[in-house]
């Protein structure tokens, strides 16, 4: 158990389902403060906030779009006046816009990947990094994915080249902020049972990437939490940042 993330405070940006969802259940359980972020969902942020209170937990509440700098500044500036600071930023909204090939994707398509899965990601986390950057302290953890180094599946090419940037970005701000004790790393799940590829992936494709995986199988949301739980512990990863941690059951062992 990492008994020194007790009392931090915490955002995961992304959490009112699957491994945002998760994650941020678990860090309740070990007492950080949480706040749970949705945007369409509030329903299920307001469900993991609930399940965190019931553990003995605290957990608060956000809702906004992160593909809107303006909002996404302000809900780390909100998590951080509402936790009293923050010390931890979870990065985890993303969505793929459906399944097309380059050749076939409209400009809206191309616009919704981009805005969501960088934009999302660069604004709170330059928020995040001068705030974190100006107490001398903290910890931002992205979510990426293996599709940023396959390329991910058909019609993915959008989708994992924007987890490219996430990837990049992520050793990047780990350069800018080491010299400020801020450390910067990343999450890179494999195919996980989530929401996500409910909506996106049919049956036949989960069972054909099932086939790709020597573990024989596809993850779950309980299974990644423990690679975000390392990398906010500064107990158990104090002296590591700007890494990729690649969580997907060997399917790809770079």
């Amino acid at each position: 158990m990492s008994a020194d993330l007790e009392g931090k405070r915490c955002l995961i940006i992304g959490a009112s389902s699957g491994i945002g969802a998760a994650v941020a259940t678990r860090f309740g359980a070990l007492g950080v403060k949480v706040a749970v972020h949705c945007n369409g969902n509030r329903e299920g942020g307001e469900s993991v906030a609930a399940t965190i209170r019931e553990g003995g937990g605290s957990a608060t509440v956000l809702q906004g779009d992160v593909a809107d700098g303006e909002i996404a500044a302000s809900l780390i500036d909100q998590a951080a006046e509402q936790l009293g600071g923050l010390d931890i930023l979870v990065n985890n909204a993303g969505s793929m816009f459906g399944r097309t090939a380059i050749a076939d994707a409209t400009d809206e398509q191309y616009e919704n990947v981009i805005a969501l899965n960088i934009g999302g990601v660069f604004f709170a986390a330059r928020r995040a990094a001068q705030l974190m950057g100006e107490q001398r302290s903290g910890t931002i953890i992205n979510t990426t994915s293996v599709a940023a180094r396959t390329g991910g599946g058909g019609g993915a090419g959008l989708y994992g080249s924007a987890k490219g940037f996430v990837s990049t970005i992520t050793r990047v701000l780990a350069k800018e902020l080491a010299p400020t004790g801020v450390r910067v790393n990343a999450v890179a799940p494999g195919v996980i049972l989530t929401p996500f590829h409910e909506r996106f992936s049919t049956p036949e494709q989960l069972a054909a990437a099932a086939q790709t995986i020597p573990m024989g199988r596809l993850g779950t949301p309980e299974e990644c939490v423990g690679a975000f739980e390392f990398l906010a512990s500064e107990r158990m990863s104090g002296y590591i940042t700007g890494q990729i941690i690649e969580v997907n059951g060997g399917q790809l062992m770079p």
